[in-house]
């Protein structure tokens, strides 16, 4: 009897001696918003599989994925409500501008997106076919205006030269039923839709002619200054995401089902090439990193619009420290 309360005395010792241990090594996961835009969509695939493929748990995250406007994640970011967002290389530079600390530390889109469509048969190939035109766009405002300003000046062409038609977001249907004869679209998008209803597109990328800063993560200074490993986790997640993205669309794909509404539904098959078509401006270059031509290029763009009436600081709009 007394050997047997000593063997489990022993016994009893040695699980309270493993027991806090082992807790310890149990480190508890930090919860990270991310904010992107307006709503869910198939092209944020890579932050999905970031989360679904178990990259942000290895890296201790718990990310919570909100939608808002992309200015308004931009403020929020700013002044420290959100610690991170998805946002465009230009509203980086126009929200430091007006004095609001948002560093980019991850490129997503390596090659800005925006383009413009015409009809295949209109002539329309090049910039400078767009002179005298009528081209519908979203409006005088946010990227697709600044890309279509930038492929503009690539051809020596200013707004003076062309019609310039505001039709919010109904550029498929302005250019099928030929209320205009280009469109200012996105690349991986429109296109897609366009074929779809039977009407082939010449595409004009301003990737092509002007190499400018598009989406990519930001945070603020605050957080880099106090919590630089978060950010590295963090960044170090969403490129693993993105890499998983580009080595298997179809599993990215099934992923996003659970968080797109509809996308298991319906044509799906337009929705797989809007992904498709979204692989190559995530993987030209290297995944995550900022080309300081590329923001360069963004602030020339945005002086001459006179959006920025000064240039900013671009050693403290962005950086590459966090990269893995």
């Amino acid at each position: 009897m007394r050997k047997l309360s000593m063997t489990l005395l022993l016994l009893l010792l040695a699980l309270t001696a493993c027991g806090p241990a082992a807790l310890d090594d149990q480190q508890p996961f930090e919860t990270v918003n991310l904010t992107m835009g307006f709503r869910p969509d198939i092209q944020f695939a890579p932050m999905y599989m970031a989360v679904q493929q178990g990259f942000a748990e290895e890296q201790g995250l718990d990310i919570v994925f909100n939608h808002l406007p992309e200015t308004e994640a931009v403020q929020l970011v700013g002044v420290d409500e959100l610690k991170f967002a998805i946002a465009s290389g230009e509203q980086v530079l126009l929200a430091r501008a007006q004095g609001l600390p948002v560093v980019y530390v991850m490129a997503w889109w390596q090659d800005y997106p925006v383009a413009v469509a015409a009809p295949e048969g209109s002539g329309i190939t090049e910039p400078a076919d767009l002179e005298g035109k009528r081209i519908g766009i979203p409006g005088l405002f946010g990227a697709s205006y600044i890309g279509f300003r930038a492929l503009l000046d690539s051809a020596g062409l200013t707004e003076a030269d062309v019609t310039l038609d505001s039709i919010g977001y109904t550029q498929v249907e302005a250019l099928s039923q030929e209320l205009d004869e280009a469109v200012v679209i996105y690349a991986n998008n429109e296109p897609v839709q366009l074929e779809e209803l039977g009407m082939p597109v010449n595409v004009i990328k301003v990737a092509d002619h002007v190499h400018l800063a598009s989406n990519g993560l930001i945070t603020n200074e605050k957080t880099l200054r106090e919590d630089p490993d978060l950010v590295r986790s963090m960044v170090a997640a969403l490129i693993e995401g993105i890499e998983a993205t580009v080595e298997d669309p179809g599993e990215a794909f099934e992923v996003s089902k659970t968080y797109v509404e509809g996308l298991a539904e319906g044509n799906t098959e337009v929705q797989r090439e809007v992904l498709q078509r979204s692989l190559p401006f995530w993987q030209d270059g290297r995944i995550g990193f900022s080309d300081a031509e590329a923001w360069e290029n963004m602030q020339a763009v945005l002086l001459d619009m006179e959006l920025l009436t000064e240039p900013v600081n671009l050693d403290e709009a962005f950086t590459n420290e966090y990269l893995p």
